[in-house]
């Protein structure tokens, strides 16, 4: 395993024989990269040039469409998941090839783009080395990378050897509900995986590339506060008391004081409606309130968001949220409630060998060496669903900015790059002996 070989590197302070220079085969998969960038753009422009907003089905299923074209070529078996109606997403596109003697490896994209069908952010342009349009960045051009790591490895009849899940989700964006049932598929894959690899942009900074072996939970929190409705006049009085505005500000300005501070947590009071009528929708992150300022206000209700490190931290985190809760203003009472969410993706010691592996292609490919990135620079990600059951690493995609808004672009010279980290580590993950 993975495990025991970096235990004697690690000991030894030395690198792998491999790590000084590229081997024949690898310098071979690099030429092969180079000749056929122009096509790898080709596609990356076919599925921009597609609509695929999360809630946009059929532009999401189009988008799977051509990449179910490409891992028919590969040899993969593919298959298109659908979701229950009820769920109201497209579904998912896996492709798979179990068999081989190696390990196992699956790798992770998605079809589907913050911006729907009606947003004026659409279509795919090129100004010499940069692309622009939706998705370019986050994830479509993690999604060919994924396809030409595996054309690469195919060139040099590498890739007959290797068993690879490739799990195209298409509703990262806006994921779901119930989690168990839309990410069912790729979680079975983690744990028939050996090495999990997420696709998502990568990230260069201070002059470095910086690899991601850790990546933090998000799921949301909703506080429900009730207060007695009376004049202002008996506000703070034994018959009235607080009224639930105040009582929601003490909680929230205990949770600052009291919660806050550990490494990594992050917690986010996004809305509160507040008044004597409140109706709040936490889907569509809308409410409507009525109040005046000589009621004492009966309601109010905050949705907020939560992200941790470890699951540990997670749970330790809502149970000191419970209490603080629980402990209320005279004539309040208060509740809260943790919706379901993206796990952590905890930098254990499995994803950090990963990322010494990492560290020394990106050496012998002249862009020196990956240190690890702070996971509070990350959002959450597909591949926290697959990193509790096996070793994972994220980031392996091209690089990009403005993600999420009408000026997302490409560094389309970083594309090739991105190719050659990921077909040449799962090649050296593959030849490693346990």
């Amino acid at each position: 395993m993975i495990r025991k070989l970096f235990a004697l590197v690690l000991l030894s302070g030395a690198l792998p024989a491999w790590g000084q220079a590229l081997d024949e085969n690898e310098q071979r998969m690099a030429e092969w990269i180079d000749a056929h960038t122009e096509d790898a753009i080709a596609l990356l422009e076919e599925t921009v040039n597609i609509s695929s907003g999360t809630m946009n089905h059929e532009g999401v299923r189009e988008v799977g469409r051509v990449m179910r074209r490409e891992l028919d070529r590969l040899g993969l078996e593919t298959e298109w998941v659908e979701m229950p109606e009820e769920m109201g997403r497209a579904g998912h596109l896996f492709g798979r090839k179990l068999d081989g003697t190696t390990r196992k490896f699956v790798l992770i994209g998605h079809l589907d783009t913050v911006f729907e069908a009606d947003d004026a952010f659409q279509g795919f342009a090129r100004q010499g080395d940069t692309a622009t349009g939706p998705g370019v960045d986050d994830m479509k051009s993690g999604n060919v990378i994924i396809v030409y790591a595996l054309k690469a490895l195919q060139a040099i009849a590498a890739l007959d050897d290797i068993p690879v899940v490739v799990a195209y989700t298409g509703d990262e964006e806006k994921t779901g509900r119930p989690l168990a049932v839309s990410r069912r598929g790729l979680i079975e894959a983690g744990k028939w995986a050996d090495i999990a690899i997420g696709f998502e942009s990568a990230v260069h900074y201070d002059g470095a590339d910086w690899a991601t072996v850790a990546r933090r939970s998000s799921s949301r929190w909703i506080l429900t506060v009730e207060g007695k409705q009376a004049h202002s006049s008996g506000v703070f009085s034994e018959d009235v008391g607080a009224g639930a505005i105040f009582e929601a500000a003490r909680i929230l300005s205990a949770f600052y004081e009291d919660v806050r501070g550990a490494e990594h947590l992050t917690f986010n009071a996004g809305t509160i409606q507040g008044g004597t009528d409140v109706v709040y929708d936490p889907e569509q992150n809308r409410g409507t309130t009525f109040g005046k300022t000589n009621v004492v206000p009966r309601k109010a209700i905050v949705h907020g968001g939560l992200r941790t490190i470890s699951q540990e931290q997670l749970d330790q985190t809502r149970e000191a949220m419970r209490a603080i809760v629980a402990e209320n203003l005279p004539h309040t009472s208060a509740s809260i409630e943790f919706a379901e969410g993206y796990p952590p993706m905890f930098p254990s010691e499995g994803n950090r060998r990963l990322k010494v592996v990492l560290s020394d292609i990106n050496e012998a490919l002249g862009r020196g060496p990956m240190n690890e990135l702070d996971p509070s620079r990350r959002g959450a990600a597909d591949v926290s669903f697959v990193a509790p059951y096996t070793d994972a690493i994220a980031g392996m995609g091209a690089l990009g900015d403005g993600g999420h808004t009408p000026h997302e672009s490409l560094d389309l010279t970083s594309l090739p790059m991105a190719i050659k980290r990921a077909a040449i580590l799962i090649y050296r993950l593959s030849h490693e002996t346990e």
